[in-house]
């Protein structure tokens, strides 16, 4: 189970769309805020607004939230998996399958800020933990290819930052009465 060249390829554009939102940011830094950040848009926005869909076919700004709360689950176990284990399979996940099943738009937004805050600290602690020598540990992702923890790391907050920014265009984008 590994990756094509074309999905290789399409993996190093992700890569790069993540490393340029996060630049010169340290990744940790940018993970540590994004609790906050998200606490914050859930208490100035009401559920409805949270749970209105902007465009049609894609998530609402709540089920954004509901895939950040997945993402550091599935990101928690992938670090784990590397630094356990030697250049282990990393599995993609069908996210849009994800966040369907789990009926994240039904969920209470602030119950969601509390589960990612609760993964996020557990986590965090975890990458803060990190020495050189485990960042350069790789792990064979089967969609994009090879991935070392650093790398991971750095998608991880670019993929925060990407986002953040997604649900602030998308509320921005909810009618007012919602």
């Amino acid at each position: 189970m590994h990756a094509t060249d074309s999905a290789a390829a399409a993996g190093q554009i992700y890569r790069e769309r993540l490393y340029k939102l996060v630049g010169d940011q340290d990744p940790l830094n940018v993970l540590a805020q994004t609790a906050s950040k998200l606490d914050a848009i859930v208490t100035s926005h009401s559920a409805a607004t949270l749970r209105a869909r902007p465009f049609e076919g894609k998530w609402t700004p709540n089920e954004i939230i509901g895939h950040l709360t997945d993402s550091e689950w599935v990101y928690g176990y992938r670090y784990r998996l590397i630094f356990s284990q030697h250049n282990p399979v990393i599995l993609g996940t069908e996210q849009e399958a994800w966040v369907s099943a789990q009926r994240h738009n039904e969920r209470e937004p602030s119950e969601l800020v509390q589960l990612f805050r609760a993964l996020r600290q557990f986590n965090l602690d975890t990458w803060k933990r990190a020495t050189a020598a485990d960042l350069a540990r790789t792990g064979q992702h089967n969609e994009r290819g090879p991935e070392s923890l650093g790398e991971m790391l750095r998608m991880l907050a670019g993929h925060d930052l990407s986002h953040l920014n997604q649900i602030t265009r998308y509320i921005d984008a909810i009618p007012a009465q919602a």
